[in-house]
């Protein structure tokens, strides 16, 4: 008995309801229609008065669900009056369906457009606002001022979200009852506004109603990818050019699974192995470096081992690179204009304005160009650090209810129900649908498909037919282009490089004649209407001057017109889509297919294939090659078969559970960051509205002066502690109003000293010194001050955190080696960063509190007065939190492989830099650097840059300009700000070192560091480096 997946099972149950709710929609639509007479009797005051009407009653207790039969009515009513459309009865039920929180599935051509208009302008009467989602901005534009005029007549306010538009401009167009906007542009306006830093700031008003129009592309295809703002990294370039050149001169071999299947394949794969440099996978898109690619690398680069532990970051620049080489390719994945690498979206062939990839594979996409040099201008931007990131999918879970609408969904169904708890209900078509579909023609070589393409668009277009020919790529619509005109065929190109004539090629595309070369471009948003869309040309045939009367003129001449040519060309068989080659989603080709066909209207369809083509190649080509070889088959003969027929099938349908279990994976580490996020977000607006954050401060305060006791006190007698170690710590982060000699003689003694004494005493007195702060200053200033300090010490710690998780997140994938869950590690260690980064913001928000200037500094006004620092530094003095919670240090980066961050370890008092030393140990001896070291207690301090300057202990990477220092581990783990941790400690007479390398790229041996970074350098230490120096790698520079 066959098994059934979880996706059938889920299914089979969706589909099982579907006659239920199908009944109930009907029922609706019927009830909207016994109301159309009435409603039709109205004048235009009546009617527009029923909008008030409407959301009184919704205001007295009247649900939405009591108010939709009238409503739509009210609609379809306005509709007909102002843009001359009525909504048909499957046009009802699609948008009861989408009231309802459903996807709604209509097919291309039923006008799903006006059907968004009945449960945007029912959800519009709550007063919250209903966003309208949209594939682009230019159809964003265009349905925010085509549907607005019945939004407008009925007395709602329309916006739009342009890409361009400025906070200013965002505010105003949210506050609209209806907004309109691109995915991207909704997603980062929420990331923004959760960057704020006054409520003034603030654009969006809250998350109520969402529909998604082409919700499969939008909630599907583009959910792989999260929403990231980033800014600049300091991470250096040059290694970018130096691997765009150095993988040039490497040979790849080509390796995938089902290629290598008998001993003799696998023994010449084996043989390819070992002379080749490197393996790729193109179905994977992975590669690997090989033996002799290796040891090619090593000579080039001088270095004894490329995976010695300092040239971590070389093996990713290596990475980078040869995926650069191999699965990226201009005019497909990306495009270069005016220099800019520029990604093109895959699924809709459109320009991925703004966004670039992360990981350092966008620059070396760049530095590939530049090596190549076939574009002028390109150069390699420094990477991107992320400061905000959200998915789509827990973004568009943040709605209260949310629907889409697309005309292919069904595939889909399952995910659409595991993401986003959303059905899917196929409308029935108006009119019955007569489009054509052919078999695929398929054939050996690409030559000869190209062949059998032209010869079929120059027979079709003699006779006068329209052509849509779709194509994969900008290259390919391209490549097809340049064929067509050796032909001497006209044409239109429609594509990433020209997408801003998209409304007039599609406008063009459905008259006599007409033959157009499309990206995917051409499958969403619009439609191509036999002899012409009417308003588009009149629209171009007009004068900027026109009158309105003009308007109506030349609409009804045109119209006349396209309505003749629309029987002509219904004549001559409709539109033609002709495919030439297969996408990796099924849903893609069908979107190609439903531009043909649309109300009704006569068309036809076929796609051409060769073994050569890119999905054929990924999955089992060779297979059909040799059944088509068998058969004695011909180049220029295509051929019909089930098999090759299932062999796409499958590749398709791999490919689609491939990209599904993608998504699932973004979506389970985001559902891990998303509950930090949606906290600190919380805490966030709370701060930012201006409540009071007094007792929260005092809080603050009681946590971390009690972290503080209990890691000085955790071991030993009273006697034992080291109290003045304790007080340094405090009068580091407050100033201290009583001694310990006070509270020894409180408690009749040291021996009788508890710790709840201890809490007790200081708590009191740092609760003392708050009430002074606040007499000091006032107490509005001192709310002032409070809510500066917590959102700077939140947004930076927040942004210290995404990095960790980053790089938590890129190495967790290696944890199932050792039998672990990648996910479950994940989540573990990310609610530890997590908790050790909100007892950072605790010890920070106290100590900013009691050591900023609330005058600020050289006598200028307040600093919250003027633009929000991204730190606090204006400091009456210099204030470092002498303890740090982390017990997410211990994850520390390889070298070169991240921007370095702040990082600490919970340490306490009992920091080095505060004089501590284990308890029970030896005092340490360190050195003396002169005039210019800090001393606290027996430890030194020593700026970074002094310490190499002074101990001619500056260890340099052959072909990298960092910095190693070899450091002992004294008493507990070191406070370091701008190093990572080399993971190679060194262990020897009972003592631990650890080399650390800096960030500072560029002069590092001067004396000026802004913020100056310090660290504990002792004789051992030294003594151990300088017998290192001579290790491969590392060599003594004075």
């Amino acid at each position: 008995m066959p098994v059934l997946g979880l996706d059938n099972i889920t299914g089979r149950i969706m589909r099982a309801g579907e006659g239920r709710i199908l009944r109930r929609l009907q029922r609706i639509a019927a009830q909207v229609n016994s109301l159309e007479e009435e409603f039709k009797a109205l004048t235009d005051e009546e009617l527009q008065a029923l909008t008030p009407e409407f959301t009184r009653r919704h205001a007295d207790g009247e649900s939405l669900d009591d108010l939709l039969p009238e409503a739509f009515a009210t609609m379809r009513e306005a509709a007909r009056r102002t843009l001359g459309m009525r909504h048909f009865d499957v046009q009802l039920m699609g948008g009861a369906a989408l009231h309802f929180g459903n996807i709604a599935e209509m097919q291309t051509g039923e006008g799903k457009t006006l059907v968004g208009t009945l449960p945007v302008y029912l959800n519009a009467l709550t007063g919250k606002g209903v966003h309208l989602v949209t594939v682009n901005d230019y159809l964003a534009e265009r349905d925010a001022e085509w549907m607005g005029r019945a939004y407008r007549f009925l007395g709602l306010t329309v916006g739009v979200i342009k890409s361009q538009s400025t906070p200013a401009e965002r505010r105003a167009q949210y506050a609209c009852d209806i907004t309109y906007g691109t995915n991207t542009e909704f997603g980062f306006d929420y990331l923004r506004d959760n960057m704020a830093w006054s409520q003034d700031e603030l654009v969006q008003r809250g998350h109520h109603f969402a529909i998604v129009d082409e919700a499969d592309s939008i909630l599907i295809d583009e959910a792989r990818t999260p929403l990231i703002i980033s800014g600049p990294a300091d991470q250096p370039t040059q290694w970018y050019g130096a691997f765009a050149k150095l993988v040039t001169r490497m040979r790849g071999v080509r390796v995938q699974e089902e290629q290598f299947v008998t001993p003799a394949d696998k023994d010449r794969l084996a043989h390819l192995r070992t002379t080749h440099d490197y393996e790729y996978d193109p179905k994977k898109r992975t590669v690997a470096i090989l033996d002799r690619g290796v040891e090619y690398l090593q000579d080039q680069l001088g270095i004894e081992s490329l995976y010695e532990s300092e040239h971590t970051s070389l093996i990713g620049h290596l990475n980078n690179a040869l995926k650069a080489k191999e699965h990226f390719r201009k005019d497909k994945d990306y495009v270069v204009v005016d220099g800019e690498v520029l990604i093109v979206d895959e699924h809709t062939g459109r320009i991925l304005a703004g966004r670039r990839y992360n990981e350092g594979l966008h620059q070396a996409i760049e530095a590939k160009e530049a090596e190549e040099g076939t574009e002028a201008g390109v150069t390699v931007r420094n990477e991107n650090q992320t400061l905000a990131t959200i998915t789509l999918q827990n973004f568009f879970r943040l709605y209260e209810k949310l629907a889409g609408m697309t005309g292919t969904a069904m595939t889909e169904a399952a995910e659409f129900h595991q993401i986003y708890q959303l059905n899917v209900v196929p409308i029935p078509s108006n009119r019955p649908m007569i489009r054509r579909d052919d078999p695929d023609q398929i054939y050996r070589t690409e030559e000869a498909k190209y062949a059998a393409i032209l010869a079929d668009i120059a027979e079709r277009h003699e006779t006068g037919q329209p052509i849509l020919v779709g194509t994969t790529s900008v290259e390919k619509s391209e490549l097809l282009s340049g064929l067509l005109r050796k032909q001497g065929i006209r044409h239109e190109v429609l594509n990433a490089k020209n997408h801003q004539r998209e409304a007039q090629i599609v406008a063009q595309a459905g008259r006599r004649g007409a033959v157009t070369v499309a990206t995917n471009m051409a499958g969403r948003g619009t439609d191509i209407m036999l002899g012409g869309n009417p308003e588009a040309m009149a629209l171009a045939a007009l004068p900027e001057d026109a009158t309105p009367e003009d308007r109506e003129a030349v609409l009804d001449r045109v119209g006349r017109a396209a309505a003749a040519e629309h029987e002509e060309v219904k004549e001559l068989g409709g539109l033609y889509v002709l495919g030439t080659e297969r996408h990796e989603s099924r849903r893609i080709d069908n979107q190609l297919r439903g531009r043909s066909g649309r109300q009704g209207d006569p068309g036809a369809s076929r796609f051409y294939l060769s073994l050569g083509d890119d999905l054929m190649r990924l999955f089992r080509a060779q297979v059909v090659e040799r059944v088509m070889s068998m058969a004695n088959v011909p180049d220029d003969v295509p051929i019909e078969n089930k098999m090759v027929t299932r062999a796409i099938a499958s590749a398709q349908s791999q490919l689609e559970q491939q990209h599904f279990e993608s998504r699932k994976d973004v979506l389970k580490f985001d559902e891990v960051l998303n509950r930090q996020r949606t906290l600190i977000y919380a805490e966030r607006r709370r701060v930012l509205a201006g409540e009071d954050l007094r007792e929260q401060v005092r809080h603050f305060m009681d946590d971390t002066i009690e972290a503080y006791i209990r890691q000085e006190t955790g071991e030993g007698f009273p006697e034992e502690w080291d109290l003045e170690r304790l007080w340094g710590a405090f009068r580091q982060l407050y100033p201290v109003g009583i001694t310990i000699e006070d509270l020894e003689d409180s408690v009749g003694g040291r021996p009788d000293l508890t710790v709840d004494d201890l809490v007790a005493a200081v708590t009191e007195d740092v609760h003392d010194r708050y009430a002074r702060r606040e007499a000091e200053l006032g107490a509005d200033a001192l709310r002032d001050l409070e809510r500066l300090v917590v959102l700077s010490v939140l947004d930076r710690k927040w942004r210290e955190h995404l990095y960790e998780m980053d790089y938590l997140r890129d190495g967790i994938g290696l944890r199932w080696t050792l039998g672990r869950e990648p996910i479950v590690e994940y989540e573990r260690e990310g609610f530890d960063m997590f908790g050790a980064m909100t007892e950072a913001i605790k010890e920070e928000s106290v100590g900013y509190v009691f050591n900023l200037d609330a005058t600020g500094r050289e006598g200028r006004a307040p600093p919250w007065t003027a633009a929000p620092p991204t730190d606090c530094t204006s400091a009456r003095r210099r204030w470092t939190p002498r303890r740090a919670w982390s017990r997410a240090a211990s994850r520390r980066r390889p070298p070169g492989n991240r921007p370095s961050t702040t990082k600490r370890r919970r340490t306490g008092p009992g920091s080095p830099g505060t004089g501590g030393g284990a308890r029970g140990s030896p005092r340490q001896q360190y050195v003396s650097l002169g005039s210019r070291v800090v001393h606290a207690h027996e430890s030194t301090l020593v700026p970074l840059a002094l310490v190499s300057v002074a101990v001619s202990l500056v260890l340099f990477q052959t072909y990298a300009p960092r910095l190693w220092y070899l450091v002992e581990v004294v008493s507990v783990p070191l406070p370091v700000r701008t190093f990572t941790v080399l993971p190679a400690p060194i262990a020897t007479s009972g003592k631990t070192y650890l080399w650390f390398e800096t960030s500072l790229r560029t002069q590092p041996f001067s004396e000026t560091v802004a913020e100056p970074v310090f660290l504990i350098c002792t004789h051992s230490a030294l003594r151990l480096a300088l017998e290192r120096v001579s290790e491969p790698g590392l060599s003594n520079q004075t």
